[in-house]
Order: C-alpha cells, then sequence, then structure tokens
C-alpha cells in the first residue's frame, strides 16, 4: 500500500499563530534574497582592486571629459579603487579604441563611446575594428542637447520662419556647423532631409569659430551642441530657435523641439556611454553595469551633469547596444545621402 513519505508537520508549528507562520515566510524570503545577491558579492570579491581606466576620445575639459570624470569619481568612491580618465585625443576615436581593444580583456580598461563612435562607422571606408563586434556595451551615461541657434542680428525669431525661409529660398540660408563630419554637419544635412528644405553649410574649424560668426552675422544660424555655447545662451548673444532631441531639454525647457516645430519624427542628440573589450567575462561586465549605474544615478552625480549641460542616464548593456546600432545605420545613411566624402 503506498505511503506518504512526506514529514508530518509538527503539531507546535501547526498551532502557532498566523503571524508567526508570516515571519517564518519572510525569514525563508530573505534567505533567498541573500542567496540571489551572493553571486554579485563573488563576482566583487573576486574582481581586481587595480586602477580602472576610462579611455576618452577627446581632449580634457570637453563635455564628455568632464562626464567620465564625474562618473569616475563616483565609482571609484563607491567601489574602493582608483578609477581614471585618460584622454587620446584621434580622428575619429580610432586611437582610443584601438588602446582599449589592445588591453587585456578583464574590465580594467573601458572605452567612452559615443554618437562620434557612430558616425565614425559610417565616414570612414575601414575601421581597424568593428564597433559593435570588437567592443561590449556596459552602460550610457547621458545624453546632451544640439541646437539650431540664431545670432543677435538675425531676421528669424522661431524655427518656423527660418524653415519657410529655407524652403522658398533653396540654397540661400547660411547655416554654420564644426569640420564636415562631425555631427553637428550630419544633424544639419538630416534637418534638410526630414524638413524638405535645401540650406547651404558653411563649415568652421571650432564651436568658437561658429559662435563668433552667428554673432556677427557672417552666417543664419547654426548647428551646435548646447553645452560649449550655453554661456553665451544665457548672455542671450546667441538665441535657441529649438532643440534637435525628441524631449525638451532640462537646460532650455521653454525652447521647443524641431519635432513639435512641424519637423515629425525628427530626433538628434548626441550621448556617452561605456564599454569593454568584447572578450570581458559575462560576470565582470555584470558587476560593471551595476557600479556604473549606481553611479550614473546618484543624485549628486545628476546635479553635477545637469551643471554641464547633460541628461544623467544609465541603461542596460542591450540598450546600449541597440542604440549604437541604430545610430550606425542612421548616420551612415545621411553620410551616404548627403555625399560626405569619406575617408
Amino acid at each position: 500500500m503506498a505511503t506518504d513519505l512526506a514529514p508530518a508537520r509538527p503539531a507546535a508549528v501547526a498551532a502557532l499563530p498566523d503571524r508567526f507562520q508570516n515571519h517564518r515566510t519572510m525569514k525563508r524570503r530573505d534567505l533567498l534574497a541573500a542567496g540571489a545577491a551572493l553571486p554579485l558579492l563573488a563576482r566583487a570579491q573576486a574582481f581586481s582592486k587595480k586602477p580602472i581606466r576610462i579611455v576618452v576620445p577627446f581632449g580634457p575639459g570637453g563635455v564628455a571629459d568632464l562626464t567620465a570624470r564625474a562618473v569616475a569619481t563616483k565609482m571609484g568612491a563607491n567601489m574602493g579603487q582608483a578609477v581614471i580618465v585618460e584622454n587620446r585625443p584621434g580622428a575619429g576615436g580610432i586611437a582610443a579604441a584601438q588602446a582599449v581593444i589592445q588591453s587585456p580583456a578583464d574590465g580594467h580598461t573601458l572605452l567612452l563611446s559615443s554618437n562620434g563612435t557612430a558616425v565614425s562607422a559610417g565616414l570612414f571606408k575601414s575601421l581597424p575594428y568593428d564597433p559593435l563586434k570588437d567592443f561590449t556595451s556596459i552602460s550610457t551615461l547621458g545624453y546632451f542637447d544640439i541646437a539650431v541657434l540664431a545670432g543677435p542680428k538675425t531676421k528669424f525669431h522661431t524655427i518656423q520662419e527660418l524653415l519657410a525661409f529655407a524652403k522658398a529660398n533653396p540654397g540661400k540660408l547660411n547655416v554654420a556647423t564644426i569640420a564636415l563630419g562631425s555631427t553637428q554637419h550630419l544633424a544639419a544635412e538630416l534637418l534638410k532631409t526630414m524638413a524638405g528644405v535645401d540650406f547651404t553649410v558653411v563649415p568652421f574649424n571650432g564651436t568658437p569659430a561658429v559662435a563668433t560668426a552667428l554673432q556677427a552675422g557672417e552666417v543664419d544660424a547654426a548647428v551646435e551642441i548646447v553645452p560649449p555655447v550655453m554661456g553665451q545662451i544665457e548672455a542671450r548673444t546667441l538665441r535657441p530657435l529649438a532643440v534637435m532631441g525628441a524631449r525638451r531639454s532640462p537646460t532650455l525647457p521653454d525652447v521647443p523641439t524641431l519635432a513639435e516645430s512641424g519637423v515629425a519624427g525628427f530626433d538628434a542628440s548626441s550621448w556617452n556611454a561605456l564599454s569593454a573589450p568584447a572578450k570581458t567575462p559575462p560576470a565582470v561586465i555584470a558587476l560593471l553595469h551595476s557600479e556604473v549605474a549606481r553611479a550614473v544615478d546618484a543624485p549628486e552625480v545628476q546635479k553635477q551633469l545637469l551643471a554641464l549641460g547633460v541628461a544623467a542616464r544609465s541603461s542596460t548593456p542591450q540598450q546600449q547596444t541597440q542604440l549604437l546600432a541604430g545610430e550606425i545605420r542612421r548616420w551612415t545613411e545621411v553620410i551616404l545621402r548627403s555625399k560626405v566624402a569619406r575617408q
């Protein structure tokens, strides 16, 4: 005859009041939660305490550099180890990317990637690496806006006025950007296509030259990243007509987006993220992701980056990979369509 082999529930336990039964259940849940946290703890204990190096493909003092330093400082404090920033500027970020690829894939050498990484994939005929296959995503760090700007001598007071003039007078509107092939230049080319207008892009060798030409009335408008010209905007020597991202800028909340202004679906912004060499162990990527997200989401880092014009925002590794892949497709199409000379 079959018998029930399960142990009988002790009568003393069965007689316990519900609140004690619930307490026992809660303790079991706490133990399960603690067990789930053990793998992350084990990873943290196994991760070497030698310095973590973030290689930045831009010079010191810029938005990307300051973003990396803010996150690095917080990560170092949280993790109890040095997190340092190394600047390796160079054409298309190639020098920085190669430095990371050639380092051990142990999570101690990371790359600050950006929308510039996506642009380089389409701008260069052949890169010595694949931005998607040779790197593993960790997390985004933040986004910063690009704007259509007017100078003090302009006759355009709204983005609608500027676009209406461009549509009625093909090629007569002069729009300044930094060098051909830059994110700003390609954002201007994207605006041409999506707004159905034609204007002349006038390239300059840097943001100061763009601002000077705009203030002097040498050009009608400009497309530029917001943080480097925020001082002129606050001084009212430059006026933002529209921001190019999908949402309004936290530093320019009264300035409409292009999408709000009649250019449906327009969304172009700059961003920064952290990546590691492709062969970095998944457990290390998981640990780094948790630490990067903890730093980026810290209120003091959010405040610090907002002062730079950066909306701090972490992501999952999968979301970052999707962002990069989408940006590569988008900017490659713009480069080919606008016939920018590939390098």
